[in-house]
């Protein structure tokens, strides 16, 4: 897993930036029998068609935020709470994961508004794209919507993350399949070369994809199971959008060195070590249980999710789900339930219903009652000071990733995979 260079620019960092509980609340559910700290009590989680209309208004609120008279428009990814709350200090970066996960999350529900919309965040990030200093196809982790807003391109996180390269990619063949415009799919080919021939690893087994470039050009030599995740789901889609084999024959590398990562009890490391092959088996992130089975929809992983049920599950007064990592599992964070409900929703193994259920109501439970919320969008964990395990720490900040999770889990949408047309 990258952590914090797939959400967050170094500098950010730097500067302190940012179970059997659920398992048996979804017995009760089943069973009918409520307990206190369940989610799925009576009455207890907003009605599911309401929560998800005010998601989707929180998110077009965002995206009109900052746009230029080019129909340039890009959200600026938290507000609220620690990122607001300093008097000299209002956070805006636009993170670019984020920015997928809104077209995606637009995507998904497909009205002309959110086509309209995810369209216009999508020609921002090939504007970024096209604009970059060094012009090799490379998209960077964050920029400054203001900049945007004003025609120009602010680089904030001028880093050069695999994963985000990937997200992005998915969020560009996400738009080539919904409007068939060919810049689309142009532009996420152009991140795929800047992929394969920047990061690929041939040379140390397992082999696979590496993390990336630093600002100065410094190649992260570790791998990550995260990234190599992001790739198989990534490449697969371009290998179904131009029919060219080489992006299927890639795809596979990521996706056998994710099984690599897989441990004898099921869940799955992080990746590797800075010599790109040594196991690095701490902290153990909950992405690489979900996203391993979301990108490859291979039953193996059904035991990561189970270790992550059994091991990752935090409970936070009355907000139950998955923690980051096994660092911290004191806090929920919010993301993680829309990608473990997702998860558990598509195996549809005996009580994953239930499970995903708790889950999303658990969102929703939030999403009206969490600090620093507005009734519409979704933080991103139920308190302050969730630790990562990778050097970071995030807050109870209204978050445009954690939004778009939270909706495409509730849509039963798999951002890794294109739509059955």
């Amino acid at each position: 897993m990258s952590g914090s260079t797939r959400r967050s620019a170094p500098w950010v960092i730097a500067a302190a930036l940012v179970a059997a509980a659920l398992i048996a609340g979804a017995a009760s559910a089943a069973s009918g029998d409520a307990t206190p700290d369940d989610p799925t009590a009576a009455g207890a989680a907003p009605d599911p068609t309401l929560s998800v209309s005010l998601a989707y208004e929180f998110l077009d609120a965002r995206v009109d935020e900052f746009c230029d008279g080019a129909g340039h428009c890009l959200p600026r990814s938290y507000q609220g709470g620690f990122f607001t709350d300093l008097p000299t200090w209002d956070f805006t970066p636009s993170f670019v994961y984020d920015d997928a996960l809104v077209i995606i999350a637009y995507t998904a529900r497909g009205l002309p508004d959110d086509i309209r919309r995810a369209q216009a965040v999508g020609d921002t990030l090939l504007f970024v794209q096209d604009e970059d200093p060094i012009g090799d196809g490379r998209v960077r982790t964050s920029y400054e919507p203001h900049g945007i807003r004003q025609g120009r391109v602010e680089i904030t996180g001028p880093g050069t993350f695999t994963g985000n390269q990937a997200w992005v990619g998915m969020a560009l063949t996400r738009l080539f399949h919904a409007t068939g415009e060919q810049k689309y799919l142009d532009g996420a080919v152009r991140i795929a070369q800047w992929i394969q021939t920047n990061t690929a690893d041939m040379s140390r087994a397992p082999y696979g994809y590496t993390g990336g470039q630093l600002e100065d050009g410094t190649s992260l030599v570790w791998k990550s199971t995260e990234h190599n995740s992001d790739i198989s789901g990534f490449f697969t889609q371009l290998a179904q959008l131009t029919g060219d084999p080489v992006w299927a024959d890639r795809a596979a590398v990521a996706t056998d060195f994710v099984a690599a990562m897989q441990s004898a009890d099921g869940h799955v490391d992080t990746g590797t070590l800075l010599d790109g092959s040594t196991v690095n088996t701490h902290p153990v992130p909950l992405d690489s249980q979900t996203w391993t089975s979301l990108a490859t929809g291979d039953a193996r992983y059904d035991a990561a999710l189970d270790w992550t049920l059994a091991n990752l599950i935090a409970t936070d007064g009355q907000y139950q789900g998955p923690s980051i990592s096994d660092t911290d599992v004191s806090k929920v964070w919010f993301e993680g339930s829309g990608h473990l409900a997702l998860a558990l929703k598509l195996r549809n193994g005996a009580g994953d219903a239930d499970r995903a259920e708790a889950l999303l109501d658990s969102i929703r439970l939030g999403q009206r009652d969490a600090v620093n919320g507005d009734g519409k969008g979704i933080v991103a964990t139920s308190t302050d000071g969730l630790d990562s395990g990778f050097g970071d720490l995030y807050y109870a900040s209204l978050h445009t990733g954690a939004t778009a999770w939270y909706l495409l889990a509730a849509a039963g949408d798999n951002p890794f995979s294109l739509p059955v047309d």
